[in-house]
């Protein structure tokens, strides 16, 4: 009897643990969520990269605001911000500036449950989106929190260069390494035999250059973008009128890299100074160092007629960024496309001295374990010879 009893217990323990975890199971998937697509493909996405002839491009990226269900939200407000890949002292990227900052932040109704924008991505690794979807119409749904990971894989051709300046770096180790070890007699008057002299003078000379380079390279990056001044563009107004209608660009027009900078776009009517909010507003920042979009979005302002986001510049040169308002097909208002404009001076900053000395080291830790292999090779040579 005790035996059916036990069994009875177990049995109703199991349906009833069968019976929460398909609970638990129906409230984590059956929920509102964020989907993310991009173009290109994640796996083709390269970041960006300085000096470069290859034509490049930001990323456009989807976003897709969707009930439990799949079905699209409409009247949404998404508020994301990206954040840059976490610092790695001991493997940095092109822009150490930039990790582990913020890239951008932006605010903007979406009607149809869709948000798409365009941006560049300065540097590899991990970056974190974090999505905030709330209704414009109160309690037309539960607002809710998602966080994206988007990894950045780096660009091939640098793991090539890479390979070739250790090859050769490897190979002059490996020759010093097989000259000092190398049986060569010491004349009088000689501390050490002469082509190891010619090695020791040889490497003080690239550690000289080298030196030098790391001085010149961080005097450059702090000038870097003052051969192209964006006095010399022609850029549109920050403020324009048109057919009763009044488009600003404010916000600031100095920029420093590794920190946002604050713009907004207001749009009103210039008799009476009401909010216009049926209008399409196409935002681009465009680096004129090489006329490349780096951020683009085209939305709507918000209920006060705004739209406002932060955004880094993370190349230390001088951008633009423009702003068209244009008439939407369904709205009464129809006018010319208004463009308006605002100039930026992004300071650069260059990197601390200890990340360009941990390259050094690097290097000459390659060089080191080139030498060390050379003496190992003369090394066994030799103990056959003793041994006779």
């Amino acid at each position: 009897m005790r035996k059916y009893r036990l069994f009875a217990v177990i049995s109703a323990a199991c349906i009833c643990l069968s019976i929460l975890y398909s609970l638990v199971g129906v409230s984590q998937t059956s929920q509102s969520q964020v989907l993310l697509s991009t173009n290109p493909p994640l796996e083709k996405i390269l970041p960006f990269e300085a000096g470069t002839d290859r034509k490049q491009s930001p990323v456009t990226f989807k976003l897709q605001a969707v009930d439990a269900g799949g079905k699209l939200l409409t009247n949404a407000l998404i508020k994301l911000q990206i954040s840059t890949p976490p610092r790695n002292p001991l493997l940095t990227t092109d822009f150490p500036i930039v990790e582990g900052t913020k890239l951008l932040e932006l605010e903007a109704a979406a009607p149809n449950g869709k948000l798409e924008f365009e941006q560049m991505l300065p540097i590899r690794g991990n970056y974190q989106i974090q999505v905030n979807v709330s209704p414009l119409v109160a309690n037309a749904f539960a607002s809710y929190q998602q966080t994206l990971n988007l990894n950045v894989r780096e660009n091939p051709v640098k793991y090539k260069f890479f390979a070739v300046i250790a090859a050769i770096l490897l190979s002059l180790g490996l020759l010093g390494g097989w000259v000092i070890g190398g049986q060569e007699e010491i004349k009088e008057g000689e501390i050490a035999p002469q082509s190891v002299r010619l090695l020791l003078s040889a490497l003080t000379v690239v550690a000289i250059v080298t030196l030098l380079f790391i001085n010149i390279t961080a005097e450059v990056a702090e000038a870097h973008g003052d051969a192209h001044s964006p006095k010399n563009e022609k850029i549109a107004p920050s403020i324009s009128q048109s057919q009763g209608m009044e488009v600003r660009i404010t916000g600031n027009k100095l920029a420093t890299v590794g920190r946002l900078a604050n713009l907004a776009v207001e749009v009103k009517d210039s008799t009476t100074g009401a909010a216009i909010k049926d209008v399409g507003l196409r935002v681009k920042a465009i680096a004129l160092e090489d006329n490349l979009t780096v951020f683009a979005y085209q939305g709507f302002p918000n209920s006060e007629g705004k739209l406002i986001w932060q955004e880094q510049f993370f190349d230390g040169a001088p951008h633009k960024v423009e702003v068209e308002a244009i008439s939407l097909p369904e709205s009464s208002r129809q006018f010319p496309a208004v463009k308006v404009a605002q100039s930026m001076e992004v300071e650069g900053i260059a990197p601390p001295m200890y990340i360009r000395l941990i390259g050094l080291f690097y290097f000459t830790a390659i060089v080191g374990m080139g030498m060390a292999i050379g003496l190992l090779i003369q090394h066994r040579k030799e103990l056959p010879v003793r041994g006779n």
